[in-house]
């Protein structure tokens, strides 16, 4: 496993942002562990996990692309740390860009803030965490429909490794049902694997072992 990936690993539990326990995902499932970027609430912090964001993005997409588009509400600051770290650790900027939970009639009207959306832009959308692909079904009319703009994909912090609505992991679902890529800065398996034996004891890891017996990809 590469370095950063270990070391971004240890700063989400540093920050309580990887914590373990008895959990209800956002999809109703109860899980042992639980991925909550709200808790990165410093300066420092968001810093940190913007530089993260970049190396990941820049893998996989590369820099050339316009808009990084993070959905209401923890994809703005998503979004805009990781712009900031782009144009610092890349010297590209990207335009970062969000949705608003209702749409403003006065000054700066429409239902998105930040950089505007043009046609024929590329963007890459940004989010936390993707356990079964509810969220980007509800982001990527947004983008599509506010203009003529392609998504080249969707960068998440940690790829849970579990089913979607169907067999396949929920990335997958979302990589063939909407023609787009997708990368994650570490998956779960590599969290489970940093940790065994210190964060996660033989309990713990015969918690999570018995979720992906029930909900990981076969």
């Amino acid at each position: 496993m590469e370095r950063y990936k270990e070391e971004f690993i240890d700063f989400m539990v540093e920050c309580q942002v990887l914590r373990f326990g008895d959990f209800v995902t956002k999809s109703g499932r109860k899980t042992p562990f639980f991925v909550n970027t709200g808790f990165y609430r410093t300066g420092s912090q968001l810093a940190k996990l913007g530089e993260y964001y970049a190396q990941a993005i820049e893998a996989k997409f590369g820099t050339d692309f316009d808009v990084l588009f993070g959905p209401a509400y923890k994809g703005i600051p998503l979004s805009t740390a990781t712009v900031i770290a782009i144009a610092s650790k890349y010297g590209k900027e990207i335009r970062y860009c969000s949705n608003r939970k209702e749409i403003k009639d006065h000054g700066d009207k429409g239902i998105l803030l930040g950089g505007p959306v043009n046609d024929g832009d590329k963007v890459v959308i940004i989010e936390d965490v993707t356990t079964a692909g509810t969220s980007i079904r509800e982001t990527l009319p947004i983008v599509q429909e506010s203009a003529g703009a392609k998504v080249l994909g969707l960068v998440v912090s940690v790829d849970r490794c579990e089913r979607g609505t169907g067999e396949k992991s929920a990335l997958d679902e979302i990589r063939e049902n909407y023609g787009i890529e997708t990368t994650a800065i570490v998956t779960m398996k590599e969290v489970v694997e940093h940790l065994c034996g210190t964060v996660i004891d033989d309990e713990l890891k015969a918690r999570i072992d018995a979720y992906y017996d029930e909900y990981g990809v076969k």
